[in-house]
Parts: structure tokens; sequence; C-alpha cells
């Protein structure tokens, strides 16, 4: 028999799955970007509940969203627009892991700042069909 929360997480698993593969890939960026700032925003929660086990467990999910969004650049449609995208998701993740080693909070949002402003722009850009 399922728990009321374990039939609620399974719905909302599912849910995302469906979202998920039918996202295109500007879709699946904007996921990605908005995850990445939820899951900072989280990690300031869980810091002032002074949860400091879930603080770390969500700047290490906005870390590897951070470095999914790196991976997922491309060189062939604009070169330099991507290794300064590159640059700025690498220097993101090493403020994140400051951030958590030194419980500063201030660095979390600096990023979700950047994460913010970068974010806005990729929601300007009309999607390729």
């Amino acid at each position: 028999m399922y728990s009321k929360q374990a039939a609620l997480a399974q719905y909302k698993k599912i849910n995302t799955e469906s979202v998920v593969e039918g996202a295109s890939p500007h879709r699946l960026i904007q996921m990605l970007m908005a995850g990445a700032i939820e899951r900072m925003s989280q990690a300031k929660a869980a810091h002032q509940a002074k949860n400091i086990e879930q603080k770390g467990i969500l700047l290490g999910k906005a870390i590897s969203i951070v470095a999914g969004l790196q991976e997922s650049l491309d060189d062939d449609k604009g070169k330099d627009i991507a290794e300064n995208l590159d640059s700025l998701y690498d220097y993101m993740q090493r403020r994140l892991l400051e951030a958590n080693l030194k419980n500063d909070m201030a660095m979390v949002d600096e990023v979700t700042e950047l994460m913010a402003t970068v974010k806005s722009s990729w929601d300007e850009i009309e999607p390729i069909h």
C-alpha cells in the first residue's frame, strides 16, 4: 500500500518526466536554469533553518545543474558566447562550492543573480523549430 507522501512523490516524478520528454532543447535549458535558481533558494532556506546537511545537498544539486548547462554549450552556434558562458558557469560552480564551505549565503545570492540574468536573456531568445 502506498502512503500519501509516496503517491505524491511518484505523481511529481511522472509529471516531471512527461514535461521533460516533450520539451524542446530551448525549453530544457530554461528548465535547468529555473531549477538551479530554485535549488539555491531552497539551500538558503535550509541554511536559515540551520539544516546544514540539506543546504549542502541542495547546493550540490545547483552545482550539478550548472555543470549540466556548461556541458550543453555548443561552440558551433556562437563560439564567443559559448566561451563566455563556459567561464561564467565555471565561476558559478566555484562560488557555490565556496559558499557551501564557508556558509556564505551572500555568495549564493550572487550566483542566483547571475543565473537570473542569464535566464532572462535566454528567455528572450526565440526558439528555433
